[in-house]
């Protein structure tokens, strides 16, 4: 018996990840698992670009759109997802791609998991109220060995790991090691092009995505009472326009910070995973989908083919 493995396509934001994998998936006979760990979220459609109605139609899609904003999804519940809707997807005889950019989702398939304790709102609500520098500060005294890894722009990572050390009294840094990999063989290619591309591309986005309703989508979420500390009001995006809302700036500072954050966002994806070891970098620059996707199969294949001679 042979394990099957699965693509994992990852890269910054704006790269043309999403549509890459409708194009692979197609030619391969495969469905799509989303690694964004905003996309997940109903009412997010514009800020979180979601692939088009049409591609949703061409290939099955998963982990898009089905929870409510204000619910809470973190990466280990991402992680048994994946599990459950890979095993789903090979029962039908299909492949399965993981496509996305989340860090911290991509790590928890990459690195793997350890049994830590279960998020507490009541914790993350208190961090949330806390400066970068306070989080910093905290962490450096009960985990210094983290706080030497993190990133200091890290919040979601920096929480995570003072809640770990508070929940348990134990560093997060001592479970490195034990963590479970992931149960299917991962064949990880990463899309890259060149700075000022991505620059342009972002740009471009943000611009579409405004005059696609941007503006109007984070109004709604604002209406309905989405908590500050609730994913949408924490994505870039809905973050600055909220702040709009609230009268901290107007809307043309706020659509200026959106592209700032956006790419400032896509050169930390990028930091992460140049990290990552064993990705195929493919450069997308100036190139359609459509070559890209035959350039994906081919490094798939090939993988496949190297799983093929070893026995499970």
């Amino acid at each position: 018996m042979f394990m099957v493995s699965v693509l994992l396509l990852l890269g910054p934001t704006a790269a043309g990840k999403s549509a890459i994998a409708v194009e692979v998936a197609e030619r391969a006979g495969a469905e799509i698992v989303s690694a964004d760990a905003r996309a997940v979220y109903r009412g997010l459609e514009i800020g979180t670009d979601r692939p088009p109605p049409q591609a949703l139609e061409r290939v099955p899609h998963h982990l898009i759109g089905v929870l409510d904003p204000r619910e809470r999804y973190d990466a280990a519940a991402f992680r048994a997802d994946c599990e459950r809707i890979v095993a789903e997807i090979h029962a039908r005889g299909k492949g399965a791609i993981i496509a996305g950019g989340s860090t911290l989702y991509i790590r928890a398939l990459t690195r793997g998991l350890f049994p830590g304790p279960a998020a507490d709102p009541h914790l993350r609500a208190e961090l949330a109220r806390c400066s970068l520098a306070e989080l910093q500060e905290e962490l450096a005294r009960v985990d210094p060995v983290s706080a030497a890894r993190i990133h200091p722009a890290d919040r979601v990572r920096l929480t995570r790991a003072i809640e770990v050390a508070r929940l348990t009294g134990h560093p997060l840094s001592a479970a490195w090691g034990r963590e479970s990999p992931f149960p299917f063989p991962l064949v990880k290619v990463g899309i890259a092009l060149h700075r000022d591309e991505l620059h342009r591309r972002i740009e471009a986005r943000v611009a579409r995505m405004l005059a696609a309703g941007l503006w109007e989508e984070a109004r709604r979420l604002w209406e309905k009472g989405v908590p500050p500390d609730a994913p949408a009001a924490r994505t870039i995006g809905y973050r600055e326009l909220f702040a709009h809302f609230r009268g901290e700036h107007g809307r043309s500072e706020a659509e200026r910070k959106i592209v700032r954050n956006t790419k400032a966002y896509a050169r930390r994806q990028l930091a992460f995973f140049r990290s990552e070891p064993g990705v195929r970098w493919l450069d997308v620059t100036g190139r359609p989908p459509c070559d890209v996707a035959d350039e994906v199969i081919a490094v798939w294949h090939e993988a496949e083919a190297g799983l093929e001679s070893v026995p499970c």
